[in-house]
């Protein structure tokens, strides 16, 4: 399983090299929508499972608001108010991790998936207009906590971070993820030219809240009784399972840079 997982990782971080730095832009946009497109086919799973109509219904709901999004992204203040409205969500969210399990009305599964995507696809398209390395820079905080947290939490977890969401999730997990993702930020602030003393807590913010994002869609996951969000990616699952904690993470990286001046 480890050695088909890293087979399909090495494919994707090429994929991602190409799509960020050798396609035309309209190209890397557009890829952006398929992936946010294909991660709302999947919570369409959630909704509908094997009804492949309510699926696609779903993911023309998820493209026309991103439609209408994209149509006024002129409008001042437009994607910092959908980013923050993300943080709100997110906030709220972790309230319900921790009240798990409760019911999940359908229709509030509805308006849940576009709080996870829409945003999500807002801040990716963002990050990759002002700079593919600052969505690159993105990624790879969220991968790189999810890996420390991974090694380390399987060499020394003993104390669960939420055992009635992600039972495999420890708290020294966390930890290990946290400081993986301080060294990366440490290394990264001479290439993104941002002052160490901004990054690092910018950095550590978004594997935090990551984390919540992994969980939250672990939780839609278990209540609609399925492990993974689909299998297109070998040992890794669907898109919104490599997405999930990307969807938490992007709009608040996305929001901080314009509050210290970099959007």
């Amino acid at each position: 399983m480890l050695k088909q997982r890293f087979i399909t990782a090495v494919i994707a971080l090429v994929v991602l090299g190409v799509v960020l730095f050798v396609v035309p832009p309209v190209v890397a946009r557009g890829f952006i929508v398929l992936l946010v497109a294909a991660g709302a086919w999947e919570w369409g799973g959630f909704l509908f499972r094997d009804n492949n109509a309510g699926r696609a219904a779903y993911v023309v709901f998820i493209l026309v608001l991103i439609g209408t999004l994209f149509l006024n992204l002129a409008s001042p203040g437009l994607s910092d108010n959908i980013f923050r409205i993300a943080l709100v969500w997110w906030v709220v969210a972790l309230v319900w991790i921790l009240f798990y399990p409760t019911p999940i009305p359908p229709v509030l599964s509805w308006v849940c998936g576009a709080l996870v995507l829409v945003p999500a696809w807002a801040a990716l398209d963002q990050l990759y207009r002002q700079m593919p390395n600052l969505l690159l820079f993105a990624l790879l905080i969220v991968w790189v906590a999810d890996i420390g947290a991974y090694f380390v939490g399987r060499g020394f977890g003993r104390v669960k971070l939420a055992p009635e969401v992600s039972p495999g999730k420890t708290w020294e997990g966390v930890l290990g993820g946290l400081a993986a993702v301080t060294l990366l930020a440490a290394l990264g602030s001479r290439m993104l030219d941002i002052e160490i003393a901004v990054l690092v807590p910018l950095a550590l913010a978004m594997a935090m809240l990551s984390i919540v994002g992994d969980l939250t869609v672990s939780m839609f996951k278990r209540a609609a009784g399925v492990k993974d969000s689909g299998t297109l990616f070998p040992g890794h699952g669907g898109v919104l399972d490599r997405i999930d904690s990307v969807t938490a993470a992007a709009p608040l990286f996305a929001l901080a840079l314009a509050w210290i001046g970099l959007a």
